[in-house]
């Protein structure tokens, strides 16, 4: 039977698999040309009154409340009424549906570079203009350019950067009651990406046995494959928390600061995902890249907007917000811990970007199948390691094969 003090030390949302598997929750859409009194004031050239613009993205919650913020200084500075809608877990399959009914949006954001690849392909989305190109190369590494070009054409404007290795923890339960990279490395991690090796490597079950052992544990808290991301914050640093851990991106210190029951650098820490068997520093990264599906003026100006300094500088203050872009005032990060964060992201000794958003997004990004659906089922029984990389194989041949 469990104790009352075990049952608080850990709730995993979001974890379930060798990459780190957001489970967002899905939120409505939203009007953000009004925007509230404290949205800045930005200059941009161009004055496109009359003319609407649909952005989608998988951010609700506090993070949909500050991109919003976002937009709705770019509708104040130019006249443009800006529609979000959050399309949550479901990124691929309502982008596909909004193109098969003739209805895409004009940008979107996403977080999986492999639906940036396909979209381009298929010729679903247009390259940069001048001016958002002009943005992102004065702003940007070459290699977050290289994540966001196909064939030599760049067609993202990566807004949010994420470090995915970050440990949360309430400090106040602590004093009441301490993946797959960590494990093969980064050569092994690369292979599996590009399924060079099968989902039934030695490496693969190596970590699925690890994952096992903490996962059939009493130390996990209960019903964590039905709890979306923001209920998991919740469980740790809201009014009650039933938790005293969750292993989830940067991201959440904004939900922390939006919830108002704990405070980020005090009550509200992280540590880097720990060692395996004395394993080097890893950090397993992501971001959301905006991409756009027509070459209208007024939907370029709003993705050369998103490429600025000013753009992120909205959102750095409130927190949640590690960004990219070269040239923002780092100055402007909440504190002290969204500083680690951002130098733990950037000066990691091996990186790599979220592997199931590497992946196709038949296997790597579509809910309910694949990646996402064995790792949830391996999550509620961990007990089939060599059943669940059979599954895994099997689906990640005939996504690649697709």
């Amino acid at each position: 039977m469990r104790t009352k003090r075990t049952n608080r030390l850990i709730a995993i949302a979001g974890t379930a698999g060798v990459a780190a598997l957001v489970l967002t929750g899905c939120g409505g859409g939203g009007d953000a040309d009004g925007g509230d009194d404290t949205t800045p004031e930005v200059s941009i050239e161009g004055d496109f009154s009359g003319t609407t613009i649909n952005v989608v993205a998988a951010w609700s919650g506090a993070e949909q409340k500050n991109f919003e913020a976002v937009l709705a200084a770019f509708a104040d500075a130019t006249g443009a009424e800006v529609k979000y809608t959050s399309f949550g877990d479901n990124g691929p399959t309502y982008i596909q549906g909004q193109l098969e009914g003739g209805t895409p949006p004009n940008i979107a954001v996403t977080g999986q570079p492999a639906l940036l690849r396909s979209l381009a392909t298929n010729g679903d989305i247009v390259p940069l203009g001048d001016d958002a190109q002009a943005a992102v190369e004065e702003n940007y590494s070459q290699d977050w350019i290289d994540l966001g070009s196909v064939d030599g054409s760049t067609y993202g404007v990566w807004f949010k950067g994420a470090n995915k290795s970050t440990v949360w923890y309430n400090t106040d339960i602590y004093d009441e009651a301490g993946a797959y990279l960590r494990v093969a490395g980064g050569e092994k991690y690369d292979q599996l990406t590009n399924h060079e090796i099968p989902w039934t490597d030695d490496s693969v079950k190596q970590t699925l046995e690890a994952l096992a052992e903490v996962w059939g544990s009493d130390v996990v808290q209960e019903g964590g494959a039905q709890r979306d991301f923001p209920t998991s914050v919740t469980e740790v640093f809201g009014a009650e928390p039933n938790a005293g851990t969750v292993f989830e991106g940067d991201f959440v210190a904004g939900n922390i600061a939006d919830d108002g029951n704990s405070t980020v650098g005090e009550n509200a820490l992280f540590y880097d995902f720990p060692a395996i068997d004395g394993s080097e520093p890893a950090v397993v990264g992501g971001g959301d890249v905006a991409v756009a599906f027509d070459e209208d003026e007024a939907t370029q100006a709003l993705m050369a907007f998103l490429a600025s300094p000013e753009a992120a500088e909205i959102w750095i203050p409130n927190g949640g917000l590690t960004s990219p872009n070269q040239n923002v005032d780092a100055s402007l990060y909440p504190d002290e811990v969204s500083g680690q964060i951002a130098e733990a992201l950037t000066g990691a000794e091996t990186f790599r970007f979220d592997m199931s958003d590497l992946t196709p997004s038949a296997f790597g990004g579509t809910q309910g199948q694949g990646f996402w659906q064995e790792m949830i089922s391996f999550y509620e029984d961990p007990s089939d390691v060599d059943g669940t990389m059979e599954r895994l194989e099997k689906a990640a041949a005939s996504a690649y094969e697709g």
